[in-house]
């Protein structure tokens, strides 16, 4: 029951976002507007005011990050070569099957189960996260379709430009300098990181309208991969790790756990391949309500 009235509050959000964008009652121009000031103002200030106030000796571990991106490259590489076969073409759904929510989701559901505490190793996590597997996406789409797509320095360290990203290396700056903020700083961070999550939530309500439901056999495979097999690996993985923190570990597990982040569509082709993550997006989310208490409930 505890794990359920965690998750309640998240998904409730969502679905008041998604019944706002079905009806129109939030145009697409204000979901737009809504979008832009969640991802560029309201969350880095998030992140920014929680990476500047933690511990961040108890998290920065190499352990930690090994124990999350191993398993999330075996299924990128597994479902990759099975597609590859398949089609013989680079894809996004190895992408799909190894990419978490875990801005979106991860942060509301973290901090609903442990609080501040249990954020400092999810912030350890979202700081290379997307780059870690944006770049390795990028990579192999390049050396799958020939050396005119291949991407350069460059645009593999735009993703330190993101604004989420930004926030987060401003965070850890003032955390390691020892950077004293005027205390009215402060008061308008910590009011703008307050409207993060709720917008958040919306957001990704609003952004399911423009998905189809529909189901396929690669489609439920993606889904069990990013639910099921990747949180199974991390808590085998992390089980084995010595010196591990408890909730780093749970922390850990309710992100590979996490539903399949909507950022996986700007990585693919436009057709078939579009529909099915697209589809996947949406279908994980919904299945994301059932499995994530489960997870929780095996943790204790």
């Amino acid at each position: 029951m505890a794990a359920i009235l965690a998750i309640l509050p998240i998904f409730t959000l969502i679905v008041v976002g998604y019944v706002l964008g079905w009806r129109q009652w939030l145009t697409p121009s204000s979901a737009g507007g809504l979008s832009w000031v969640t991802f560029r103002l309201f969350l880095p200030c998030l992140l920014l005011t929680g990476i500047a106030r933690a511990p961040l000796a108890d998290a920065l571990s190499p352990l930690l990050l090994l124990v999350y991106f191993i398993p999330a490259l075996l299924l990128f590489a597994g479902f990759n070569l099975y597609i590859r076969r398949r089609t013989g073409e680079a894809s996004a759904i190895g992408l799909a099957a190894s990419y978490s929510n875990n801005v979106l989701i991860g942060i509301p559901l973290v901090t609903a189960l442990f609080g501040h505490d249990g954020l400092v190793y999810l912030f350890a996590l979202l700081a290379v996260h997307s780059l870690i597997l944006f770049s390795t996406q990028s990579l192999y789409a390049a050396l799958g379709q020939g050396s005119e797509q291949r991407p350069s320095v460059l645009s593999l360290l735009k993703t330190l430009a993101n604004p989420l990203v930004v926030g987060l290396l401003m965070g850890v700056v003032i955390n390691i300098a020892g950077i004293e903020l005027p205390k009215p700083l402060w008061q308008v961070l910590d009011w703008l990181a307050r409207a993060a999550l709720p917008c958040a939530l919306i957001v990704v309500g609003v952004g399911l309208t423009r998905y189809q439901l529909r189901t396929s056999p690669t489609i439920w495979a993606v889904c069990a991969g990013k639910l099921a097999l990747m949180p199974l690996l991390v808590l085998a993985l992390g089980s084995l790790v010595p010196g591990l923190a408890p909730m780093a570990l749970h922390v850990l597990v309710l992100a590979a756990a996490g539903p399949i982040g909507v950022n996986v569509l700007a990585f693919a082709r436009a057709g078939e391949e579009q529909h099915t993550v697209g589809a996947s997006i949406f279908l994980s989310t919904l299945l994301a309500a059932g499995t994530l208490p489960l997870w929780m409930l095996a943790m204790g």
